[in-house]
């Protein structure tokens, strides 16, 4: 199909890129063949990293619509379009679902779980159920939002159903992978780091305004949510580690062994205290390049740290599935963003 055959508002790259996307997800299928437990796991990796930010960007785009302010406005062209994925994301978790027993070692073994919570809580069943509400929802909530029907009353229950449904998505899709190990600050970290990614995305992503104020807005937000991933993260090992709790500091243990404390500190250093230290400067906080780059890093950090959460269990091979997973991702997502999802005219103009 040439470009000339195309609508007006799908570019030949949206045509390559989701191209791109589609092939990388046909080779990680033909992989799934002869690696089944390293591509679901590399799947669920890329997953978990990729589906923060349109889960971030709605959360965003709520608050918005309660609080209002130029800051929304100024990312609005890159938070919409993220948002507009999360029914992708419901479709995306497809995978993880027939792959549950090459993830999960309570889905092959529910006797390594308390008998009560592998009955009540943790089981199959009861996970896909759980999934099935808080991606549901989400998709909802996106839609109404990008189609400008989101009304302040919906915006608010709208935020009150995320904070229910992330208390419990947090736990079954990274901490179950080491079902020994539980928080109860994981899933308010996870909340806050979904948040970080949309900002860092929109920061990256969002077109450059000259003189724009709301460009130091976009950085006091970002420093505000990364003083919050990094505050969490500290608090729970302190406690844990002083606290003298062996079965939750064999975790930590786990990460601090086989390179992933190198994982940790890459993570620590580019994802939150080099762009830390660039984000104090009021004069390179009000500059787009230098929000790029923080952006860029940021999000860097956060691969690193889903990475170091979840890995630490996976068979060899899960890197390169994972990274196959994300170019199929982003691919497609990039893809349906430059074509059929952004089509001249769209605004960003809510209900009342």
């Amino acid at each position: 199909m040439t470009s000339a055959a195309l609508p007006s508002y799908i570019s030949r790259s949206a045509v390559t890129t989701l191209a791109i996307g589609l092939v990388s997800l046909a080779t990680l299928a033909a992989g799934s063949a002869f690696a089944p437990v390293a591509v679901a796991q590399g799947w669920l990796m890329a997953f978990l990293f990729w589906s923060s930010i349109p889960v971030g960007s709605l959360i965003l785009l709520l608050i918005h619509r309660l609080v209002g302010g130029r800051w929304g406005n100024a990312l609005a062209p890159a938070l919409l379009p993220a948002a507009s994925l999360m029914p992708l994301v419901a479709l995306a978790f497809l995978p993880v679902v027939f792959g549950l027993t090459a993830i999960y070692p309570w889905a092959t073994q529910p006797a390594i779980l308390p008998p009560d919570v592998s009955h009540f809580y943790l089981n199959a069943p009861s996970l896909i159920i759980r999934a099935f509400v808080a991606l549901g929802g989400w998709s909802l909530l996106s839609i109404l939002v990008v189609q400008g029907r989101c009304t302040k009353l919906t915006a608010g229950l709208g935020l009150a159903f995320h904070g229910f449904v992330v208390s419990f998505t947090a736990i079954d899709w990274i901490l179950s992978v080491d079902p020994h190990f539980a928080s109860t600050a994981f899933a308010a970290s996870i909340a806050i780091q979904q948040i970080l990614a949309a900002l860092a995305w929109a920061a990256v992503s969002a077109p450059e305004a000259p003189n724009d104020p709301a460009t130091a807005d976009i950085g006091a937000f970002l420093i505000a949510a990364l003083l919050g991933v990094v505050y969490l993260g500290l608090m729970s090992y302190i406690v844990i580690w002083y606290g003298d709790l062996p079965e939750k500091a064999a975790w930590y243990l786990k990460r601090d062994t086989n390179g992933w404390n190198w994982i940790i500190t890459a993570a620590f250093l580019v994802g939150a205290a080099i762009p830390l230290a660039m984000l104090l400067k009021r004069s390179l906080r009000q500059s787009r390049r230098v929000l790029r780059i923080v952006g860029g890093m940021i999000l860097v950090g956060i691969w690193l740290h889903v990475e170091w959460l979840v890995a630490p269990t996976f068979v060899s091979g899960w890197l390169i599935a994972a990274a196959i997973a994300m170019v199929a991702m982003a691919g497609i997502s990039v893809g349906l963003i430059r074509g059929a999802m952004l089509r001249p005219g769209r605004n960003v103009d809510h209900a009342e």
